[in-house]
């Protein structure tokens, strides 16, 4: 540990140096809003690394993204709106006030306990008028939509089994194909909107993040798609001119060689 924050304190010293009157032009010209492109770029990388197992990359990614935390704190600092380690000293006292479970005398018997607890603790802590506050809007709506089922069930609205589940995707299925049989397209794509929800709702309720799982399958399409195009390309011809049967044949063969 002392090593660790040996180094956490020369990456400090070297950010303090970069943003310096004799340091980086461009460091010190940068605001907390003028990184947020990137941070949220090296998140998305962090992902991606987790995704394809390579610890190497994730190794550097985490080094990028603690880069961006005290770069961030630095400018706020800058700005004399916080320290450092104010965050530090913020995130220490919530992890203890949070976990009562494992600081105090509360009891969780299971992960599920665990986050209510820390749900719990987090509404009084806030203050918040819903349980449902916190969650940003501006997170990915499947994300969004889980993080909020998530909530909604840690306060105890939620079906006891999953079949229950299975019912409303079926429910939210026929209600679709009703309207789309109306021809109102807002009234489709609030049905499609219904669907999709049900979709998360049974996501989560399997202890599977939806975002992640349909990330997974775009990149799944995406090689698929890229070996049709080679296959007809190597038949001679131009996608548009092949058939959808030829396409299907390849997308097939592609499909079984995974």
């Amino acid at each position: 540990m002392g090593n660790i924050g040996k180094q956490f304190e020369e990456l400090v010293d070297i950010v303090t140096k970069l943003r310096a009157p004799d340091g980086c032009p461009w460091d010190r010209e940068q605001t907390n809003k003028s990184l947020l492109p990137y941070f949220i770029e090296e998140a998305y990388e962090v992902i991606e690394s987790v995704d394809e197992e390579d610890w190497d990359t994730l190794k550097e990614e985490l080094g990028d993204i603690l880069l961006h935390v005290v770069f961030q704190a630095s400018i706020a600092e800058d700005d004399g709106k916080f320290e450092l380690d104010d965050s530090l000293k913020k995130i220490n006292e919530k992890l203890v006030n949070r976990h009562p479970h494992v600081f105090g005398d509360a009891k969780a018997d299971a992960p599920f306990h665990a986050k209510q607890n820390w749900e719990a603790a987090k509404h009084k802590e806030k203050g918040r008028e819903s349980r449902l506050d916190g969650v940003p809007v501006n997170l990915p709506a499947l994300i969004r939509a889980q993080r909020l089922q998530q909530k909604a069930s840690y306060a105890g609205f939620d079906w006891d089994k999953v079949e229950q589940v299975w019912d409303k995707i079926h429910e939210e299925i026929l209600e679709l194909k009703e309207a789309q049989s109306s021809r109102v397209k807002n009234h489709i794509e609030e049905e499609i909107g219904d669907v999709l929800f049900s979709i998360v709702n049974l996501a989560r309720f399997l202890d599977i993040p939806a975002e992640d799982a349909l990330r997974k399958t775009n990149k799944k399409f995406t090689t698929r798609f890229s070996q049709v195009e080679e296959g007809i390309k190597a038949q001679g011809k131009e996608l548009e001119d092949a058939t959808l049967e030829e396409m299907d044949a390849i997308w097939n063969e592609a499909k079984l060689k995974e």
